[in-house]
């Protein structure tokens, strides 16, 4: 796809290193397509990497995207340069007035503190109501989809006993949905979270639709308002490394954590991830691109005005 990306974006140069196609703004601008604009809120704490974990999945279309990258105002991350920040982010208020086409909004390393004690809560909550007037389908990734369940829907987080660490095959509740156009019976995802919502408590809220969970991991995917909500637990974007990396950190730092389930071939540290998920990843984001973003998005800012009010 051509993926319209601002200039020197780190993620271009190590995509183009995996042979796939994207495309800086100059390129773009000089192609007659009005592209989707989506906007990522990227709340991760290496935002490189997530940035270069969402570009690779969202340049697998034939749609052309303009893509924007939003910022918590006030909170400095610890693990990106500040120049980063500078150059590549916005924050909430240079953007609150626009209106998108889809939106992406990342897990946090906050996830077992009560929402309300997050220094950024009430920031949060306030995109989170604005994407629903402004978005006309968002993806809530891990601890956003926690928070944005919690906020909208009251539905409760619980603690873990143990991290959910791995890689987990999941069932579709609702195979016909178009989200999962092309997904076979069972497919895989990684999990990486030490909290978790319950189907009991998705299925008490009729306004949510349980459609996809794991017998190990649990609740995988929830939807709401037709499409214009998903709230997804699983980090399906993650690289092949991704979970490597952070037994690795983990096991340096002395902290209790297990080695990843299902991810290393015969479960050995020393061999190579077995990597089972990239096709239904790639499926997920263009199944929304397609489906519930450019299938979906109103053609006029009037027609978009009146999504305030459903």
């Amino acid at each position: 796809m051509p993926l319209k990306l601002k200039e020197k974006l780190p993620a271009i140069e190590l995509l183009k290193k995996e042979n796939i196609f994207v495309m800086d703004s100059l390129r773009a601008d000089k192609q007659d397509i009005r592209p989707l604009k989506v906007i990522v809120l990227n709340l991760m704490p290496l935002k490189i990497t997530t940035e270069t974990d969402l570009v690779r999945l969202l340049s697998n279309s034939p749609l052309q995207i303009e893509l924007d990258f939003l910022k918590i105002k006030g909170h400095t991350p610890k693990n990106t340069p500040i120049e980063h920040m500078k150059a590549f982010y916005r924050d909430f208020d240079s953007v609150c007035g626009q209106y998108y086409d889809g939106m992406i909004i990342t897990g946090a390393p906050v996830e077992m503190m009560p929402f309300e004690e997050v220094s950024y809560w009430n920031e949060i909550v306030q995109i989170f109501d604005w994407a629903r007037r402004h978005v006309t389908s968002t993806l809530y990734i891990c601890w956003a989809a926690q928070a944005g369940l919690y906020h909208f829907y009251n539905v409760p987080k619980y603690p873990l006993s143990a991290k959910m660490f791995g890689i987990f095959k999941h069932i579709l509740n609702e195979p016909k949905n178009p989200i999962f156009r092309g997904f076979d019976d069972e497919f895989y995802v990684p999990h990486s979270r030490h909290t978790e919502v319950r189907r009991e408590d998705i299925l008490k809220v009729p306004q949510l639709t349980l459609l996809s969970e794991s017998d190990e991991s649990g609740v995988y995917m929830a939807m709401a308002r037709g499409g214009r909500e998903f709230f997804i637990t699983g980090h399906s974007e993650y690289s092949p490394r991704t979970l490597h990396d952070e037994y690795v950190r983990d096991k340096n730092k002395g902290l209790p954590i297990a080695i990843p389930r299902n991810y290393y071939r015969n479960d050995d540290p020393e061999q190579p991830p077995v990597v089972r998920w990239r096709g239904h990843a790639h499926l997920l984001f263009t199944n929304w691109l397609n489906y519930f973003v450019y299938q979906e998005t109103p053609f006029d800012i009037e027609t978009v005005k009146e999504l305030e009010n459903l």
